[in-house]
């Protein structure tokens, strides 16, 4: 799949979501790249590239402060080559680039890996 399609479906997903998400994602950049960096891997704590689909780079708005103010903005990393190498279908790809977009989403509000668990979001 080319890189443009990829990032339709990432547009897509980020479309869809409900306005009062969208609208609370104002510093957030969301950004397709090819495989994830050695300390983005350490910072999932992976060994491998292929085994990180998406990152969210930043501070969850649930831990943020009243002097939480002129910073970069956060950043949701979705990985091509990772998420194209476990799917074999346009249909498999689109699915997933949704899915992770959603997952990377969740963090930037707060939830945890453990909570998304534990609600059956994985």
């Amino acid at each position: 799949m080319d890189r443009d399609s990829f990032v339709e479906y990432v547009d897509e997903a980020l479309e869809q979501l409900p306005e009062e998400f969208r609208e609370l994602m104002d510093n957030v950049d969301v950004v397709v790249e090819e495989w994830p960096d050695r300390a983005t891997m350490r910072a999932a704590k992976v060994g491998h590239p292929t085994q990180l689909l998406g990152f969210y780079h930043g501070v969850p708005r649930t831990e943020r402060t009243h002097d939480y103010y002129l910073v970069a903005p956060d950043k949701i990393s979705v990985y091509r080559q990772p998420i194209l190498l476990q799917c074999q279908t346009a249909a498999e790809v689109r699915e997933m680039v949704h899915r992770v977009v959603q997952h990377e989403i969740a963090h930037h509000f707060g939830i945890s890996d453990e909570r998304l668990w534990e609600i059956g979001a994985y």
